[in-house]
């Protein structure tokens, strides 16, 4: 694969239109804010700005605390403040693994399911939704209902640790090879997803149907801490990587010459990514595209550097799903469009527009 596609853009106009690092960042941390409060006033039951203002206060004993809470201070602290608190966490683990997989691959087309976490996690969940009652019955005894959630997880590592196996060649990581293999295995589960679709019962269809098309709306305060958690160790692993995945966009041989553990960063941004969206995708389901557009605007706006694009990613990636979350929930009331759907929607015509615009280049 190309490195042409990660460097300087061919126009000195878009050159010019660059945000500073820092500015880049602040405008990031913007957009989230600015989402997480449209997204706060959104829903089924609606809540204005001084209604928000007042759960606000309520929260931090500001206000009269021997007053009953108001309808709109159980709904925004029982229901909607998890799904906006997982909707970050999603977004953000989700856009830092697309930066470390371009990075990693030196493409912009590259999507962190390249390496079969998704679709590991995916086989998983199927497995348990379908046949976990015949191969797993005391999982729900001791997993209660983490069992879906620990499977998925499970299963997203596993494949992505198959993958890596595969692509191992004399004790180095060949990205190509790793490419290829996630191709094969990524169909391969597809595969068997669709077998266990053909022999679910019709409540075990809508189930898993409901789970690959990807919600927020199963978000609770015990998986919002989980999730928030891992993602928040793999963006600070991911800007550690920041350095050595700019010395590698200068080519493998070249880094080495500079320094960096070639092979280490490989094992490392792969593990980060497998972590990363091996958490969300369990509690979520499956979110396309957020990790493929997220890093391409942030190096549209702010340049190729790592150590921009990497929390860039993660902070537009927060905003873009918090974003698409508001529109899913308002868009055909009463009823809830499916967040994966949603961002595929968007997400389909940005891939192509970006196919189109590097197609001399990879």
């Amino acid at each position: 694969m190309s490195t042409a596609v990660l460097g300087e853009p061919r126009s000195p106009a878009r050159r010019l239109s660059r945000l500073a690092p820092r500015t880049a960042l602040l405008a990031g941390v913007a957009l989230v804010l600015l989402a997480l409060g449209w997204a706060s006033t959104r829903g089924a039951y609606a809540i204005t700005l001084p209604e928000l203002w007042q759960v606000g206060l309520q929260a931090v004993g500001a206000s009269d605390a021997a007053a009953e809470p108001p309808a709109q201070y159980l709904v925004f602290m029982n229901i909607r403040l998890p799904r906006l608190l997982m909707g970050v966490a999603a977004g953000a683990g989700l856009g830092l693994a697309g930066a470390l997989m371009q990075g990693l691959f030196r493409n912009p087309l590259a999507d962190p399911g390249l390496i079969g976490v998704s679709s590991g996690a995916a086989l998983a969940a199927a497995v348990t939704i379908v046949l976990g009652a015949q191969w797993f019955p005391e999982l729900p005894r001791t997993l209660g209902s983490w069992t879906l959630v620990a499977m998925a997880f499970a299963g997203g590592l596993a494949v992505t640790a198959l993958i890596h196996a595969l692509a191992q060649v004399g004790g180095t990581t060949r990205m190509g090879l790793m490419l290829l293999a996630g191709v094969a295995v990524n169909a391969l589960a597809m595969s068997g997803l669709g077998f266990l679709n053909f022999i679910s019962t019709d409540e075990q269809l809508r189930n898993l149907q409901m789970w690959l098309m990807g919600s927020l709306g199963g978000a609770r305060w015990s998986a919002v801490a989980l999730v928030s958690t891992v993602v928040a160790a793999a963006v600070a692993a991911g800007m550690a990587l920041a350095r050595p995945l700019n010395a590698i966009a200068l080519g493998e041989a070249q880094a080495e010459l500079m320094g960096v553990p070639v092979e280490l960063t490989k094992r490392l941004a792969v593990l980060v990514t497998a972590l990363a969206v091996g958490a969300v995708t369990a509690a979520t389901g499956i979110i396309g595209f957020i990790g493929l557009v997220a890093p391409h605007w942030v190096r549209l706006v702010a340049g190729p550097d790592h150590r921009v694009v990497v929390p860039g990613s993660a902070l537009l990636g927060a905003a873009l799903v918090l974003a698409a979350d508001a529109v899913a929930r308002t868009a055909v009331q009463p009823a809830e469009l499916p967040l994966g759907v949603l961002t595929a929607c968007i997400g389909v015509p940005l891939f192509l527009a970006m196919l189109r615009q590097f197609r001399g280049k990879v």
